[in-house]
C-alpha cells in the first residue's frame, strides 16, 4: 500500500518543482538598454534619446585584440551598407587613452565613430572584459542581441537582423527558403 500512495507524492512534487521554475523563468520580455552617453573622437554625442528609432551596433574593442583587428573593416563596412536603414555603428575602445587609440587610428584608420572609455560609460554598462563584443540596441531601445567574441560575418549578419536590419541579400535568400 505504501508503494501505491508515494507515487502521487512523486508526481505531486514533480509538478510543485514545475510551477516553481516556471514561475522564476526568463520571461523573454526585452531588456531596455542602460541609460549611456558617448562622445566620439569627432566630438559627436550619443545617448539614449539621440538613438531612438535606429538599431545601434556597439563594438567594444582594444588596440592590442588581434580578433578585434580582424573584424574592424567588416564592421566598418556594415556600417556603411546598412547606414540608410537606420544603423548607428560605434566603435567602443576600452581602457585606453585618447593618445594610444589616435596613435593606433593613425595607421588603421576607421570609418565608424569611435568613442574612448573616458568619453562613455557604456564600457562598464557591458562589463566589457573579452574583446570584440558586440551588442546590438534595436530601435525600440531594447537590446536586440548580443555576442562576445568574433564571429565572422555571417554572425555580425545574424545579429543585426535580430533587430531588424537585413541586406536585400539575405532577404531574397529567406524567400527563396520558402
Amino acid at each position: 500500500m505504501v508503494a501505491r500512495h508515494t507515487i502521487p507524492w512523486r508526481v505531486l512534487l514533480i509538478a510543485l518543482a514545475l510551477a516553481v521554475a516556471c514561475a522564476f523563468a526568463d520571461s523573454g520580455d526585452p531588456e531596455p538598454a542602460p541609460h549611456f552617453h558617448a562622445k566620439t573622437l569627432d566630438g559627436a554625442q550619443f545617448d539614449n534619446d539621440s538613438i531612438k528609432g535606429k538599431v545601434v551596433l556597439l563594438e567594444f574593442w582594444t588596440t592590442w585584440c588581434p580578433y578585434c583587428a580582424a573584424e574592424e573593416n567588416l564592421v566598418d563596412r556594415l556600417g556603411a551598407e546598412f547606414g540608410e536603414k537606420g544603423l548607428i555603428v560605434l566603435a567602443v575602445n576600452v581602457g585606453e587613452s585618447k593618445k594610444t587609440v589616435k596613435k593606433y587610428l593613425a595607421n588603421s584608420p576607421r570609418k565608424t565613430p569611435v568613442v574612448v572609455t573616458d568619453d562613455t560609460n557604456l564600457a562598464a554598462m557591458y562589463e566589457a572584459t573579452v574583446y570584440p563584443i558586440y551588442v546590438v540596441i534595436g530601435r525600440d531601445g531594447n537590446i536586440a542581441g548580443t555576442q562576445r567574441g568574433a564571429g565572422g560575418e555571417r554572425a555580425l549578419r545574424e545579429l543585426l537582423a535580430q533587430a531588424g536590419i537585413k541586406s536585400n541579400k539575405n532577404q531574397d535568400a529567406e524567400q527563396a527558403d520558402q
